[in-house]
């Protein structure tokens, strides 16, 4: 016993020595760093005017370095508490000032009291000292895993001492991989992009016996199909909240309220999870200690960061994400590195689209304007603060987690999906994934993490750039309507768009979007990915292929014989659904498994899916999907300007992925298919259920029920 206890405490003060010989190691890099810098910036000095020594310069650069530390590691946390409502955003850009501040505090506290700095100097000085001082750390603890432990048992503290002892059960995160199909993924684990997954599935693995076998697996990969609308705002409110019903595509407009509604506008993302919620009885996936990081939905979490819903709120302790801002704001080289590689991406971006232009890549589209910041919050801000947050939950203990990142959808949308540009963002989303399990091996219980898409993407060109005129324009010629040459555009990247509205709390309108048109005889025509939405706002109740004859003869006709147009929905008074096509083509719905007709080359469940739609109260009057070739690389013509596109049938965008551990029961049964994100939520609840134990009885759900 008297050994095993003194070589408790020599491993205890072999620890202390590494941690104070890591802490002087930074300290000197900072004196050395602060050195520097005041013999580059001029209005940064160590000494009076009349000149001082080499030695009392050297002095007053260490305690000046070693104030700053102590400064930056006392009050900052306590500065960060103080400014928990601030917005993400802004206090990401307040870092940087009050960094300076303490940095002008820490050399007025330096004895000699001959060093000075400008306000504005003071924040470059704060911030390449706080980035080289975190770089050295990390370099200093890279091989060291004690000092990793208990840095992430430091943050597990700060959390469990206002909570109870974590439960023994284990704890599930949902990582959403926003638009990353399936066979995408098998894709980047095939050219070792992402190794973290490849590790999970056995492939590309050693067995840690070294006896050359691959690993054994401890994920399965399993696709599923979504709904017509294949995109985030229906799949998420259906997987969180168990019901997408009535969501046609990602903006629609709705006769009885005269308004169109988008599925990133915060106000209309809150009714849509109000919707849901009466029609399922049920507050959402998360309602169990659940928290939701970079959703467009709750899914009825107690803890949210950077959730679209409910970002109309006022702000309020239900909803200040002390969890995910707090724990990557406490410290600042946080904030100095994630600005950094925000700068460094906006450059990426702006690199790869002139490389683009100059070697005159088809398809483009264009990637200027505000884009390359929209890009650089996606891929940087938005991952960094997410997972982040995420980290804090799982060392919090809390039993369920979803979490969105949407770096790799908003690079395809521009890029392609099967870029270059989008397979460097799967590389650092595997390296998201390898932290998040490292970090569950320090959590207070045990986790299992499940990985899924809402939706893949699909690549082509846009339906303009083949045509020479977009789908309003199609409409309004087909209406016998005068069309217009200037060309309009409709925003892309809407994800990331409303994670930047999410963090601001701003609920800012995409331009080119009235949200309540007056009425009017002129259609209203809406894309979504490649699908599209033709409504007549002046007719209350949804136009009958016989009254749009009656009123547009030409229309009809001159949409479904366009080559870039595969088919249209409308209602029959005759037969009900009606999808017409190309060459006179019109199939009833209820004879579409006999003669899918135009649907034929979308593959199974397409009928399916138009049936489901054309129940929906707010379907359009005319659903309109583009044409889809599979024998070209299974290209779309998306009527948004984007060459990755979702939202519509085609291709790769309506296949998606869920990774989940082998340590769940299996997703769907032998011959049987994973069909919308409905289904998905379902076989979610099923697994928390699972987590809490056999003393549990699996009753089903309300939406199980229902279904």
């Amino acid at each position: 016993m008297g050994t095993g206890r003194w070589a408790v405490r020599d491993g205890r003060w072999r620890r202390v020595a590494s941690q104070v010989g890591r802490s002087v190691t930074v300290w000197a890099v900072s004196t050395v760093t602060m050195l520097v810098l005041a013999g580059v910036l001029p209005d940064f000095q160590l000494q009076s005017a009349d000149g001082d020594s080499a030695t009392s310069i050297a002095m007053t650069a260490a305690l000046g370095a070693g104030a700053f530390g102590l400064l930056s590691a006392l009050v900052w946390p306590l500065l960060v508490r103080l400014l928990l409502l601030v917005p993400a955003l802004v206090l990401g850009l307040l870092v940087f000032f009050l960094n300076g501040s303490l940095l002008i505090v820490a050399l007025r506290l330096v004895p000699s009291g001959d060093s000075e700095a400008a306000p504005e100097t003071a924040v470059i000085v704060a911030a390449v000292m706080s980035a080289v001082a975190s770089a050295t750390g990390a370099a200093l603890a890279v091989r060291d895993d004690d000092a990793y432990r208990r840095r992430l048992y430091r943050l597990a503290d700060r959390r469990r001492r206002a909570l109870p002892p974590g439960p023994s059960s284990p704890g599930t995160v949902f990582v959403q991989l926003d638009g990353v199909g399936h066979d995408v993924l098998l894709a980047a684990v095939g050219k070792d992009l992402m190794p973290t997954v490849a590790r999970w599935l056995g492939e590309g693995a050693q067995d840690p016996a070294g006896l050359g076998r691959p690993a054994r697996p401890t994920h399965r990969l399993t696709p599923w199909r979504t709904d017509w609308s294949s995109q985030t705002g229906a799949s998420q409110l259906g997987i969180l909240h168990g019901s997408n019903q009535d969501v046609p595509a990602f903006r629609w407009y709705e006769k009885a309220g005269r308004e169109v509604m988008v599925c990133n506008r915060p106000a209309n993302a809150a009714e849509l999870q109000r919707r849901a919620i009466d029609r399922t009885g049920d507050g959402g996936l998360l309602a169990a200690d659940g928290a939701s990081r970079g959703n467009l939905f709750s899914g009825g979490a107690g803890e949210q960061a950077l959730v679209l819903s409910i970002a109309t709120r006022r702000r309020g302790r239900e909803n200040r994400s002390r969890a995910g801002y707090f724990a990557y704001f406490s410290d600042p080289a946080n904030a100095v590195r994630t600005a950094l590689s925000f700068v460094a991406e906006v450059g990426r971006e702006i690199g790869q689209s002139t490389r683009t232009r100059a070697r005159k890549v088809r398809p483009r589209v264009s990637r200027g304007g505000l884009y390359p910041f929209v890009r650089a919050f996606a891929t940087v801000v938005e991952r960094d603060v997410v997972v982040a947050a995420v980290m804090g939950d799982m060392l919090a203990g809390r039993t369920a987690v979803y979490a969105d990142l949407v770096a790799y959808d908003e690079v395809a949308h521009h890029s392609g999906p099967g870029s270059r540009d989008a397979e460097k963002v799967l590389a650092r989303l595997d390296r998201s994934l390898a932290l998040i399990e490292n970090v569950a091996e320090h959590a207070p219980r045990p986790y299992r993490i499940v990985v899924l898409s809402d939706h893949g993407q699909s690549p082509g060109e846009t339906f303009r750039s083949r045509y020479g005129l977009g789908l309003g324009d199609l409409v309004r010629a087909g209406s016998g309507l005068a069309v217009s040459r200037r060309a309009r555009r409709t925003h892309s990247g809407a994800e990331a768009r409303a994670a930047v509205r999410a963090a601001l709390r701003r609920p800012v309108e995409e331009g080119g979007e009235q949200r309540r048109p007056s009425r009017r005889s002129e259609p209203i025509v809406l894309a979504s990915g490649n699908l599209g939405l033709v409504s007549f706002p002046d007719v209350p109740h949804r136009m009958t292929r016989e009254e749009i004859d009656a009123r547009h003869p030409a229309l009809l006709t001159t949409l479904a014989n366009h080559p870039g147009v595969g088919f249209l929905l409308v209602r029959s008074e005759e037969h009900g659904g009606l999808v017409l096509g190309a060459y006179g083509a019109e199939i009833p719905l209820g004879r579409l498994d006999e003669d899918p007709g135009p649907l034929k080359v979308f593959g199974p469940g397409a009928a399916d899916a138009v049936r489901r739609t054309h129940s929906f109260p707010n379907a359009a009057d005319i659903m309109v999907n583009s044409a889809y070739d599979p024998a070209e690389g299974g290209e779309v013509l998306a009527f948004e300007e984007q060459i990755g596109s979702h939202g519509g049938l085609g291709g790769a965008q309506g296949k998606p992925f869920l990774l989940s551990p082998l340590a769940f029961s299996v997703p769907v049964g032998d011959g049987e298919d994973l069909v919308g994100a409905e289904h998905v939520h379902r076989v979610l609840r099923r697994w928390l259920r699972e987590s809490n134990g056999p003393q549990v009885p699996l009753a089903a759900e309300p939406e199980e029920r229902a279904a």
